[in-house]
C-alpha cells in the first residue's frame, strides 16, 4: 500500500513538474511576443515578469517579487502568484492599473502615443508567439518522426466498444464504413466528428451485412463524463516477448502465441484480455492459446492479485497495416501549418460545445490547474511532452483571443473599433472595462479550480 501511494505521488509530481515547466516556458514566450513588438516600435517596457508580483487581479495588494533585476529601462522578475505573467508597457491600461502614469501627458515612448496598427501588433504579439511556438514544435515532430495512422478501411478486426457504444447498438468487430454518408479517415476523426461536430448516423458492416446505427440524444454527455474512448481499435493478443521468471515463462508462452481465453473468459483481443485478467486476479488460471496458427494449447498457473501475466503484447502497428509518412523539411513545414490549424479548430469546437450543446455542462467539462496537470502523462516522454506544450500553446493563443477586457482579445476589439471609426476609446473607459474583465477572469478561475477541488474530494 505504501509503495502504491509513493508511485501515485511520483506520477502526480511528474505531471505537476511538466505542467509547471510547460506553463513557465509558454508564459515567458507569450510575454516576449508583446515585449518584442513593443521594443520594435520604440515603446518602453517597464516590467517583464513570470508570474504576478501582486495578488492577481488586485495590483496594489501584496506587492513583492521572488527575484528582480533591472536592465536598461526594464525590470525583469519572478513573481509569487503563479497564474500567468505580464509585461508592463508604458502608457497602457493593463493588469498593473497604473492610473498615476495615465494621468500624465502622453510621452513619445508610450504605448498610447503609437499608431493604431503598431498597438495592434503589440497586443497580438503574445498570440503570434504562441502560434509560432506550436508551429515550430509540430514542424520538428513531423520532420523527425513523420506521421502514422491506421486508415479506417485497414481495421480488419473492426472496433472494440465500451458499454456506452454497446447500448447505442454497436458491437465488437463492427467495421465502420461511413458517418452521415461520408467516409472517415481514421478512428480519431470518427470520434471527434461525433463528439464535436454532432454527426449522428453510422453505417457499419457486421458479419457481411450493412446497417445504420443512429446515435441517440444524451450519448455525447455520457461519453464526456466517462472520459474514455467509447469506440477503440480491436486488436488480437499476440505474445511478443516473455519476461524471465514470470508466470508467462512458467506457462512456457512463446513469441507469436495467440491468446484465446483466460479461465474460459474470452481474452483474444486486447480489451477483453485486460478485463479477463482483472476478473481473475488472485486466482488459479487456465490460459488457452494458439501456437503456429494450428495447435491449441493450455497452461495453468496462479495469477497473483493485481500482478501481470509477464509477457509483452505485439503492438498494433506490427499486426495492422498502419500508414506511415516521412516528411522532407518542406513537407513537415506544410504539415506543421495544417496540423496547427487542425488543433486550433479542435479546441474551438470544444469551447463552442459549452455554449451550443444541450449535452455539455460547464460543471462537468470545465477544469482548472488540476485538470490541466492531468493532461500530462505520469511517465515522462519528450514526444508526449512536446506535443502537449504545442497544444497548450494553442490553448493560450485561443483564450487570449477572447474579446474580454484584460485579455489581449479585449484590447484588440478596442483597437479595431478605433481603426474603423477613427475614434479612440477613452483611458477612463479602458480602466473600467479592464477592471471588470479582470474580475470576471478571477471569478472564472475560482470557479474552474473550485470544480477541480470538488472532484478531488468527491472521488
Amino acid at each position: 500500500m505504501q509503495l502504491q501511494t509513493i508511485l501515485l505521488l511520483s506520477g502526480g509530481w511528474t505531471q505537476a513538474l511538466q505542467l509547471l515547466a510547460a506553463l513557465s516556458v509558454l508564459i515567458l514566450l507569450h510575454e516576449f511576443g508583446h515585449f518584442f513588438f513593443a521594443r520594435l516600435f520604440g515603446t518602453r517596457v517597464e516590467k517583464f515578469y513570470l508570474f504576478f508580483d501582486f495578488m492577481f487581479p488586485f495590483s496594489g495588494l501584496l506587492n513583492f517579487s521572488l527575484f528582480k533585476k533591472k536592465i536598461g529601462d526594464t525590470e525583469y522578475g519572478l513573481g509569487y502568484f503563479p497564474l500567468g505573467g505580464y509585461v508592463k508597457i508604458s502608457g497602457m491600461v493593463d493588469e498593473s492599473m497604473d492610473k498615476d502614469q495615465m494621468n500624465q501627458p502622453p510621452q513619445p515612448w508610450e504605448y498610447r502615443s503609437k499608431k493604431a496598427y503598431q498597438r495592434l501588433f503589440i497586443m497580438l504579439g503574445g498570440i503570434i508567439m504562441n502560434i509560432i511556438v506550436a508551429l515550430v514544435i509540430y514542424i520538428g515532430i513531423f520532420s523527425a518522426n513523420g506521421e502514422s495512422y491506421l486508415p479506417m478501411n485497414e481495421m480488419k478486426y473492426g472496433i472494440a466498444v465500451d458499454s456506452i457504444a454497446y447500448n447505442i447498438g454497436l458491437r465488437d468487430g463492427d467495421k465502420i464504413l461511413s458517418l452521415d454518408s461520408k467516409p472517415v479517415k481514421n478512428l480519431k476523426e470518427f470520434q471527434l466528428s461525433i463528439l464535436l461536430r454532432g454527426k449522428k448516423n453510422i453505417l457499419i458492416e457486421r458479419e457481411g451485412q450493412q446497417q445504420t446505427i443512429t446515435i441517440p440524444d444524451g450519448t455525447i454527455r455520457k461519453v464526456l463524463k466517462a472520459k474514455g474512448a467509447f469506440v477503440d481499435l480491436r486488436c488480437p493478443v499476440v505474445v511478443d516477448s516473455v519476461a524471465d521468471n514470470s508466470l508467462a515463462s512458467k506457462m512456457h508462452l512463446q513469441h507469436g502465441d495467440k491468446i484465446l481465453s483466460l479461465n474460459n473468459e474470452p481474452a483474444n483481443y486486447m480489451h477483453l484480455f485486460g478485463l479477463a485478467k482483472k476478473n481473475q486476479s488472485g486466482k488459479d488460471i487456465e490460459l488457452t492459446f494458439l501456437r503456429n496458427d494450428k495447435d491449441t494449447l493450455k497452461a495453468n498457473g496462479f495469477l497473483a492479485k493485481d500482478s501481470a501475466v509477464g509477457f509483452m503484447m505485439t503492438m498494433p502497428d506490427k499486426l495492422l497495416n498502419f500508414q506511415h509518412y516521412n516528411y522532407s523539411f518542406a513537407g513537415a513545414f506544410t504539415r506543421g501549418f495544417s496540423y496547427t490549424w487542425e488543433q486550433f479548430e479542435f479546441y474551438w469546437l470544444q469551447f463552442k460545445l459549452l455554449f451550443t450543446s444541450k449535452e455539455v455542462k460547464a460543471s462537468e467539462s470545465l477544469g482548472g490547474i488540476v485538470s490541466f496537470g492531468k493532461m500530462f502523462p505520469e511517465e515522462f516522454s519528450w514526444l508526449k511532452f512536446l506535443n502537449l506544450v504545442a497544444f497548450v500553446s494553442i490553448i493560450l493563443a485561443f483564450m487570449n483571443l477572447l474579446p474580454i477586457p484584460g485579455l489581449d482579445g479585449g484590447y484588440v476589439i478596442f483597437l479595431l473599433f478605433e481603426s474603423f471609426t477613427g475614434k479612440k476609446v477613452s483611458d477612463k473607459f479602458m480602466e473600467y472595462a479592464t477592471t471588470a474583465g479582470l474580475v470576471l477572469l478571477l471569478a472564472l478561475m475560482v470557479y474552474a479550480n473550485g470544480l477541480d477541488i470538488f472532484r478531488l474530494f468527491k472521488h
